[in-house]
C-alpha cells in the first residue's frame, strides 16, 4: 500500500518546488537552477534543524537539482541537427524534463484545487428523499373531512329539525306530558352513543315528535359539547352533522 509523505504544507518535492517558483515570482519555463536549488536546500536544512523526518522523495529531488546544476555549469561542446531542417540545431536543456513535470504536476493541482472548491459549495446544499405522492395522483373523497361546528351550524341543523318534525307531526294526536330533565337525557344520549360505539346522526337523537322533548334534546347535546363529552362532525358545509361519545368523558356522566 503506498504511503503518502506530507511534511508541513507541502505533499512532495514538486509541491514544495512550484512554491518557490511563485515565491520568487520565477517563470516555469525557464528556471534559475542555481537560486531554486538554493532555495530548496536552504528548507530541507531547515526541516533536519526542526529534527523532522524528511521523506527520501525530497532528497532524491534535492540530489536532481544539483545534478541539472551541475551539467548546467559545464561547457557546451555538441548540437544536436533537427532532422527535419539541418539548418536547425538546438541544444538539450537539462531542465527539460523537470519543466515537464513541474507543468504536469501544475494542472493536476490545480484540478484538485478546483475539485475542492466544487465539494465545498456542494456541502452546502441540503437534500431530501423524494417523497412519495402516489396519495396524492389522483383527487380522493377523504372518508372523514371533519369541519368545526360552530354553535351556528348546530342551530341551523335544529331549526331544519324542527321544520321536518313540523311536517312529519300527524294533524291531531294526545301526548301525555311527561317532564324530563336535561341531565337525565344527557346520561341517555351518552347511553346511546355507547352502545353504539360510533357515529349517529344528529337527527336520530330526536326520536319523539314532542317540543319539549325535542328542546331538552338539543340543550342536552349542547351541554355535552361544551363539556367535551361528545363529538360533532360534518363531513362538508350544511351537510348533516354527526355526534360521537369521546371516550375519555364516558364516565363523567353516569355521576349524573
Amino acid at each position: 500500500m503506498p504511503y503518502q509523505v506530507k511534511i508541513d504544507a507541502f505533499e512532495g518535492p514538486l509541491d514544495l518546488l512550484l512554491h518557490l517558483i511563485n515565491r520568487l515570482e520565477i517563470d516555469i519555463y525557464d528556471i534559475p537552477v542555481a537560486q531554486i536549488t538554493e532555495q530548496y536546500l536552504m528548507y530541507i536544512k531547515t526541516l533536519n534543524v526542526l529534527k523532522l523526518d524528511v521523506a527520501s522523495e525530497f532528497l532524491v529531488m534535492a540530489a536532481t537539482l544539483l545534478a541539472i546544476k551541475s551539467k548546467m555549469l559545464l561547457p557546451k561542446h555538441e548540437e544536436i541537427i533537427d532532422e527535419e531542417d539541418p539548418g536547425m540545431s538546438f541544444e538539450e536543456d537539462p531542465r527539460d524534463e523537470l519543466v515537464e513535470r513541474l507543468i504536469e504536476y501544475r494542472k493536476y493541482k490545480e484540478a484538485a484545487h478546483d475539485l475542492k472548491s466544487m465539494e465545498e459549495e456542494r456541502a452546502l446544499i441540503y437534500t431530501k428523499p423524494p417523497s412519495d405522492l402516489s396519495d396524492f395522483a389522483k383527487e380522493k373523497q377523504p372518508e372523514r373531512a371533519e369541519l368545526n361546528v360552530s354553535l351556528y351550524d348546530m342551530m341551523a341543523a335544529f331549526q331544519k329539525l324542527l321544520r321536518r318534525k313540523k311536517l312529519q307531526r300527524p294533524m291531531a294526536t294526545r301526548i301525555a306530558r311527561q317532564e324530563i330533565s336535561i341531565e337525565k337525557r344527557m346520561t341517555e344520549i351518552m347511553v346511546e352513543l355507547r352502545q353504539l360505539k360510533g357515529r349517529k346522526n344528529f337527527t336520530d337523537l330526536f326520536p319523539y315528535p314532542s317540543k319539549d322533548h325535542v328542546v331538552v334534546t338539543f340543550l342536552a347535546i349542547l351541554e355535552l359539547i361544551k363539556r367535551k363529552e361528545i363529538d360533532a362532525q360534518q363531513q362538508e358545509n350544511f351537510g348533516d352533522i354527526f355526534v360521537e361519545a369521546v371516550k375519555e368523558g364516558a364516565e363523567v356522566i353516569g355521576n349524573h
